[in-house]
């Protein structure tokens, strides 16, 4: 057993880390190998296994920390939002921005990896960093609060998530042609898809 100070076990598991984000948002899980993180975070194999079961637990934290940054930037952004409808408008834009922008919260979202993972998971639990701290539920935020507010159309929380986990799926089309001899970008299409959506979700009979 190697002699790592706390320091050094510290650094190594952020080399992990970040060595495990950007080789999985690079080659996706199943191309990217324990060598090559190894080789990343410039440790051996045997070194890995000091801190890592397996490349499945070290994929599972990554994509929960990355899960967690997302949460904190949407919390950020929807703060910004001056009325219940504008945070509607923010959460939605920079949802589906980051689920274009970064393959690992497409991963999490779109894909549904951390739900492939369940087992693994479960090995987790005894890791108090990770269960106290993070549920693993697709719930997105602000949706509990949302439908408690009059002016919004539904008040029904799970079906709220649903409807914007949904949504989120439209980032696909994307690199799809919207038609052949279409003028129109995708993102005309994504902000023209987003304002139908938050004017379907208020009430105008009620002040924001």
């Amino acid at each position: 057993m190697s002699r790592f100070t706390d320091r050094d076990r510290e650094r190594i598991r952020s080399q992990l880390l970040e060595a495990g984000k950007e080789l999985f948002t690079q080659f996706g899980f199943e191309r990217t190998r324990i060598s090559d993180l190894t080789a990343r975070a410039e440790i051996g194999t045997s070194t890995f296994y000091q801190f890592f079961d397996s490349k499945e637990e070290l994929y599972v934290k990554v994509l929960l920390l990355e899960r967690q940054r997302l949460e904190e930037k949407i919390a950020d952004v929807v703060a910004e939002g001056e009325t219940p409808r504008e945070e509607v408008r923010l959460f939605l834009k920079t949802t589906l921005h980051e689920v274009q922008a970064n393959p690992l919260i497409s991963a999490l979202i779109v894909d549904g990896e951390l739900r492939t993972v369940q087992d693994k998971l479960e090995e987790l639990e005894a890791d108090r960093e990770f269960s106290d701290n993070h549920d693993t539920s697709p719930d997105l935020p602000f949706a509990e609060r949302w439908a408690t507010l009059d002016s919004f159309r539904y008040d029904n929380q799970d079906l709220i998530d649903q409807l914007f986990i949904s949504l989120v799926f439209t980032v696909r089309s994307r690199n799809a042609p919207v038609g052949a001899d279409s003028t129109v970008d995708y993102d005309q299409v994504e902000n023209a898809l987003v304002e139908t959506v938050v004017d379907g979700l208020f009430d105008d009979s009620y002040q924001d």
